[in-house]
């Protein structure tokens, strides 16, 4: 069987992004989940329809198991491959393969994909009854394509093509009679959208703009750290949940255009930019210290983001700064 490991939900999107960011089919991911948040329910009975024969699914997910196998025996032996004693000849390359494997090896696990899918992205389609939380029949045939295509995508490189075009097709087929529809991301869409768009244009200097800001920042990792940890928890109770996740996925798919490195990406890029769009979601009700501490990183390294109505990023840490100077006055 599958192990399941809960790190994976909408309430922890940066978490999902930092995997899918490292992953080949991480966008692709990413591009199920975000059309999963937008369904309605006259959209399940054609996804359900688009389905599998069931028999035709077991075959296919013995090959998922395997492939889910595979990849937690490689990050096995990629954590081991530097605590061993090797021949100090061959211990730059095992180490270097070792590293290699270790950026790309998600946190999360194929389990915990498909439960954030059905029961955090699809939650508004399960019902409570007296036996118990039953999910309405044809949301779980809907469920079961989504999961195909999402599974198809999360172990690209370790399935068969063959398989993994049939996990994905009912997928594709369904996309394709459904209305494309704008993706909710809150109050502050505007200077997410523009952030997002920035992103997707990084070039490599912009890249190695950021990396080197992330150097910099290493030795205040645990302040970082608690500012993100602030902004998370300002998203839950803002009730935001569902647009920072949106935030974030679309952000895995703009990192993935640029084609940051996943060296870069695995090594403090994602965290800086992810943090960013975490604190922008709710730039409105976010503390300003916070607010500083999150965007500032992006900042220095990118220079002001521009939008609609002359929104940019710089411009919400120049209002923090005025902010404090004025509570530190006392005025």
């Amino acid at each position: 069987m599958l192990k399941t490991v809960g790190v994976y939900s909408l309430v922890s999107a940066p978490v999902l992004g930092f995997d899918l960011t490292r992953l080949d089919g991480g966008a692709a991911v990413a591009d199920v989940l975000l059309r999963t948040l937008v369904l309605t329910p006259e959209d399940l009975d054609p996804i359900a329809a688009a389905g599998a024969n069931e028999w035709d699914r077991i075959a296919l997910w013995q090959d998922v198991e395997t492939a889910a196998r595979t990849r937690r025996e490689q990050a096995a032996r990629a954590g081991a491959a530097g605590r061993e004693e090797v021949d100090p000849g061959l211990e730059v390359i095992d180490l270097a393969g070792a590293l290699a494997v270790l950026e790309r090896t998600p946190i999360g696990t194929v389990d915990g994909l498909l439960h954030c899918l059905r029961h955090d992205v699809m939650d508004w389609t399960w019902r409570r009854h007296p036996a118990g939380v039953v999910q309405l029949k044809s949301a779980a045939r809907a469920a079961s394509v989504l999961c195909d295509a999402a599974v198809a995508a999360y172990l690209r490189e370790l399935l068969s093509d063959e398989t993994r075009r049939k996990l994905a097709a009912p997928y594709v087929s369904a996309v394709r009679q459904l209305p494309e529809r704008p993706v909710d991301l809150g109050p502050q869409a505007t200077a997410l959208n523009a952030f997002v768009d920035r992103i997707r244009r990084l070039t490599r200097t912009d890249v190695l703009k950021l990396a080197a800001v992330t150097g910099q920042g290493r030795p205040g990792i645990a302040d970082w750290a608690g500012a993100v940890h602030s902004a998370s928890w300002a998203v839950f109770v803002s009730g935001r949940v569902r647009a920072a996740a949106a935030a974030q996925l679309l952000l895995v798919q703009a990192v993935d255009s640029a084609a940051v490195p996943v060296a870069d990406r695995a090594g403090g890029v994602w965290n800086l930019l992810s943090g960013a769009a975490q604190a922008l979601t709710v730039r409105d009700v976010l503390d300003s210290a916070t607010l500083y501490k999150l965007l500032d990183p992006v900042v220095t390294a990118l220079g002001p983001i521009a939008g609609p109505e002359q929104l940019t990023v710089d411009r919400a840490i120049s209002e923090t700064a005025v902010a404090d100077q004025v509570a530190d006055s006392g005025e």
